[in-house]
């Protein structure tokens, strides 16, 4: 059971380093050497590995909830255009198509209230093929006031090697503390409940009073009862004049009763 609920334990761990890789990036504007974390949406395309770069543009108008007066020519490979886009008024598709619509490559949004929370933003894939990401209102309001449109001045990136490295040797390392204390509690617990049964004190034991009231009788080899001359539990010859206590199997002496036999011994031999 343990080593299933390690196995399981560890699968989640896996499963929520793999997400948290997945679902932010980070917005890096090179005029500032200022970083923002973002959300992308889940209808556009992701962000390579190694990020993309381009010249950051304020939409017009800011909502692009219709088509943009800024347009230029996709095609145009020379210089890459990020379109600045305020949340609100309608769908975050809407937004991104007529950004792609323009000419632009990228599309940042950002949210137009104080304290909200960033948004995964979803809607129809079918036709988007540039990158859509989500940042907050304090990112926006920054990037609006130093967007030059500046060739390379924003870049969209994802989490660095190292950082990634990073993440994944901090969850495999909790990963590896929580099965070892799960197996060292398994451990414990077991031999804790063993030691409790060794010690036991109720355990069986002889009880002197079913060794008393068994018949006595004393060793003497003249004796015609007699029955044997070696004893079966120490192997020891009888001497005349021993006293030796007579058990239902015929066998016995006085000394090692009380020591050697024990409860379930007795019990078998009244059997018997």
């Amino acid at each position: 059971m343990s080593t299933a609920a390690a196995r399981a334990l560890t699968g989640i761990l896996v499963f929520f380093s793999y997400s948290v890789r997945l679902t932010y990036a980070i917005v890096h504007l090179k005029s500032l050497s200022a970083s923002f974390i973002d959300a992308p949406a889940r209808f556009a395309v992701s962000v390579n590995s190694t990020g993309i770069c381009g010249a950051l543009h304020l939409a017009d108008p800011l909502e692009a909830c219709s088509s943009l007066l800024n347009r230029f020519r996709f095609q145009e490979i020379d210089t890459i255009k990020f379109a600045l886009i305020i949340r609100g008024k309608c769908a975050f598709e809407d937004k991104v198509r007529n950004a792609q619509d323009a000419g632009f490559h990228a599309v940042i949004v950002y949210d137009d209230r104080d304290k909200g929370n960033l948004v995964s933003m979803i809607g129809n894939s079918q036709g988007i093929w540039v990158p859509a990401v989500f940042v907050s209102k304090a990112a926006g309001e920054t990037l609006k006031i130093y967007a030059q449109g500046e060739e390379g001045e924003c870049c969209i990136l994802n989490p660095s090697f190292a950082e990634s490295a990073w993440t994944v040797m901090v969850i495999s390392f909790i990963s590896l503390l929580v099965i070892a204390t799960v197996v060292l509690t398994f451990f414990l617990t077991r031999n804790r409940r063993l030691n409790q049964r060794g010690t036991n004190p109720h355990r069986p034991s002889v009880d002197i009073k079913l060794v008393e009231v068994l018949p006595c009788f004393t060793f003497s080899h003249a004796c015609e009862c007699r029955v044997g001359d070696t004893c079966s539990i120490c192997l020891e010859d009888y001497k005349d004049g021993e006293r030796l206590r007579v058990l239902p199997c015929q066998h016995g002496r006085t000394s090692l009763l009380k020591v050697m036999l024990s409860f379930h011994e007795i019990l078998n031999a009244i059997k018997h």
